[in-house]
């Protein structure tokens, strides 16, 4: 028994350190700009192992310096409650999980339609499409994410997302939490950040993106690599529209 205590003790010592750790580490980010997050880590592994080489794109330009057509958009596109939620957008995620839920229904109903046809007198090779997923993470959870954890969906790494969103919010302003964000967030294969994403897709600064090139760029961020392959996908143009129309009235940090 006291072997068991003393392990549990161990295991809860070592949790409380592994929090202040990360506690340090978001304090000094309201005054050091992060040189790096674990996603771009595992991505400059990634390239280096797969491609045999190592192809990247990053330069930190300070908040001023990024268009406030990006703020608007990324706001707009990925999280529409930034300024008013604490970290977390309850709402949002229950849209997530209705809209989720609903396709996976669907998706189960075509798969059932799909697999009538493929019974005997069918052509055996009918295939359902996989369900649309859709997230209900703010910007803060992202930026949590990306920081610090790995890419791994288990309660343990969602729990730990939800405490280090808690902390950003906590000790970082909101500015400077879109500053972070913007400046690390991938926008194509090994293409990251807002000045990279501007300097590779429209040959200028991000302190000069037009209202509808912000908005094709936020667009991209749930996919970056797949939109970067498909410049003239008529989805990308349509909804970066639909931004733009909707940026007028956003107020940023």
């Amino acid at each position: 028994m006291k072997a068991l205590l003393r392990w549990l003790l161990l295991v809860l010592v070592a949790g409380l350190a592994v929090q202040l750790y990360f506690v340090g580490r978001i304090a000094l980010m309201a005054l050091v700009d992060p040189q790096s997050t674990a996603f771009q880590r595992s991505e400059m592994y990634r390239l280096a192992t797969e491609k045999g080489s190592l192809k990247w794109r990053q330069q930190w330009v300070p908040y001023a310096a990024l268009s406030d057509n990006l703020k608007r958009a990324v706001i707009v596109s990925e999280d529409a409650t930034f300024i008013e939620h604490e970290g977390v957008d309850l709402e949002a995620l229950e849209k997530a999980w209705e809209k989720n839920t609903q396709a996976e229904q669907r998706a189960e109903k075509a798969a059932s339609r799909l697999g009538n046809k493929a019974a005997p007198g069918g052509n055996g090779k009918a295939a359902a499409r996989p369900p649309k997923i859709v997230g209900g993470s703010t910007i803060t959870q992202q930026l949590a994410k990306n920081l610090f954890l790995s890419g791994e969906r288990t309660l343990l790494r969602k729990g730990q997302e939800l405490v280090l969103t808690l902390l950003l919010e906590a000790l970082l302003s909101k500015q400077r939490i879109l500053e972070i964000y913007l400046n690390n967030v991938e926008w194509g294969e090994g293409v990251f950040g807002a000045e990279a994403a501007a300097q590779h897709y429209f040959r200028k600064p991000a302190a000069r993106l037009s209202a509808y090139e912000a908005a094709r760029l936020a667009v991209m961020l749930p996919r970056p690599r797949y939109f970067e392959t498909r410049p003239g996908s008529g989805y990308l143009a349509s909804r970066a529209s639909t931004i733009a129309a909707r940026m007028g009235g956003v107020d940023v940090p």
